[in-house]
């Protein structure tokens, strides 16, 4: 039996698909994590020094943004996303969730994350048409 003949764009539409769902896949997995951290109802990090906190929460803001900002393809859309729950998760954890304290230096943390994530973004976008 014989093949049909293949168009040689066909392997790179699917490897792009194949890389899209790979993406969308990761900035899922990024956005539950993040959630899970946020919301979780008794969160105790110690770690080797005072600021660890500090550090998880820059970290579950930039790379978020990072991966939805690549899944989406559009930097824009994530760091408004990213930007306005930043103040709300602190909100949420201080008014609902028992337990759980709101910290405005954590949502400037949060912020911060968001812009490392959005200059990621740019910064590999730049590199790539380069």
């Amino acid at each position: 039996m014989t093949r049909p003949a293949r168009d040689p764009g066909d392997l790179v539409v699917r490897g792009q698909a194949h890389r899209s769902r790979k993406l969308v896949a990761l900035a899922a997995t990024a956005v539950v994590v993040q959630l899970a951290v946020l919301y979780w109802p008794v969160v105790t990090i110690e770690g080797p020094v005072s600021w660890t906190d500090k550090v998880v929460h820059l970290l579950v803001f930039a790379v978020p943004t990072y991966a939805v900002g690549r899944a989406l393809g559009s930097v824009r859309a994530a760091v408004l996303a990213f930007a306005l729950h930043a103040p709300v998760s602190e909100l949420v954890q201080h008014f609902l969730l028992p337990g759980r304290s709101g910290d405005v230096w954590d949502a400037v943390v949060d912020l911060v994350g968001v812009g490392l994530g959005a200059a990621a973004l740019v910064v590999r976008t730049r590199l790539r048409r380069w």
